[in-house]
């Protein structure tokens, strides 16, 4: 696969900063002549592009507010919208929204799109926070950019978030609690989610501090279903040393993978307790009720346009805002089922080919 080349890439190759190449794509203001030619050249030599977030400084600001998200199908996406959407209207604004889908090669793409189209700001979720060209893109042009469910390392990037780790931690202990020993860690694939990872971290911690093994994550794909789910799943959970329990990165994958347990003949929680994170409407109201980490997804959205303003309208330096969590306690997590032979799971049943 061809190396994609970014104004970092440029940077890199001129020996300078971002903001250097910046300028002197943008002609924003004078540099030498020798670091001039130094960047021309290394534009020619890697055949950069130079995007539209630099062009797009020089137009007038629409009353719009550029919105990056991964998913348009996952609940807890479409709840922290609403909140965007809520806050924006309060400034007379709208929104223009773009999704992903888990791509992390898509977003330079996308938020140059919304760039383009003059918004005021962005609102982004990116699949990491921590080494993410377009972001040091957006900051080397000053554009004002909020995370949201991302959260970064230190406050030099704002964010609306929860503590991952801490949350994730929790609901651990929970299940360490209700005797469970051998818990499972299912896991959106950390290339997508740095949410998923950072959760991971606090499921480790937990478990060390309980002197139990912490089980390396099972990485499977945030958009798969119960029927490619439970074929990744059947050797796992096959065996007398079986987890007990098992703890997913987020909601959804934690009722796909309740599904995919019900195919292998596994009863949840009988055999199995299962516990995810967001508290989605949708946990509450299947049987039964799915145990998860309940974050205010909403006002994430709604605290993320109005930093996003506050930035915008009066120059506050970024920051990172960490809202309350709390354990929602669900039918799908119970005590840890005595240690007797489990029946071994039933391969899932493949189409004719």
């Amino acid at each position: 696969m061809p190396r994609i080349v970014t104004i970092r890439t440029v940077a890199e190759r001129a020996g300078c900063s971002i903001a250097t190449v910046s300028r002197v794509i943008n002609r924003s203001a004078p540099t030498s002549a020798e670091v001039e030619a130094r960047v021309r050249a290394a534009i020619d030599e890697l055949g950069f592009r130079p995007s539209e977030i630099g062009r797009a400084l020089k137009t007038l600001k629409t009353r719009t507010v550029g919105v990056l998200i991964p998913s348009l199908t996952n609940p807890v996406f479409a709840a922290s919208v609403a909140g965007m959407q809520a806050a924006a209207r309060e400034r007379r604004h709208t929104l223009l929204l773009t999704a992903t889908d888990y791509d992390p090669a898509a977003e330079a793409e996308l938020v140059e799109t919304l760039v383009a189209q003059n918004v005021a700001g962005l609102v982004l979720t990116v699949a990491c926070a921590g080494h993410n060209a377009t972001l040091d893109l957006l900051e080397a042009e000053s554009i004002p950019f909020v995370l949201v469910h991302n959260e970064p390392e230190g406050d030099a990037r704002a964010a609306v978030c929860v503590d991952n780790a801490a949350a994730t931690s929790a609901l651990t202990e929970a299940m360490i609690a209700a005797g469970h020993r051998n818990i499972a860690y299912l896991a959106g694939r950390f290339a997508t989610s740095d949410r998923s990872l950072r959760r991971y971290e606090g499921y480790r911690a937990a478990m060390e501090k309980a002197g139990l093994h912490a089980a390396a994550p099972l990485e499977l794909d945030y958009l798969g279903d119960a029927p490619s789910h439970a074929a990744a799943l059947a050797g796992l959970f096959a065996g007398i040393s079986a987890p007990t329990a098992a703890l997913c990165s987020n909601d959804l994958l934690a009722l796909s993978v309740t599904g995919a347990l019900r195919d292998l003949g596994i009863r949840v929680p009988d055999d199995v307790s299962v516990a995810g994170f967001d508290g989605i409407a949708l946990g509450r109201a299947m049987s039964p009720s799915l145990a998860t980490v309940d974050t205010p997804t909403r006002r994430m959205g709604e605290q993320a346009v109005e930093l996003l303003f506050e930035m915008i309208e009066t120059g506050a330096a970024p920051r990172v805002e960490r809202l309350p969590f709390s354990l929602r306690s669900g039918g799908t997590l119970a005590a840890a089922p005595k240690p007797t032979r489990r029946q071994e799971p039933t391969p899932p049943s493949l189409p004719n080919t």
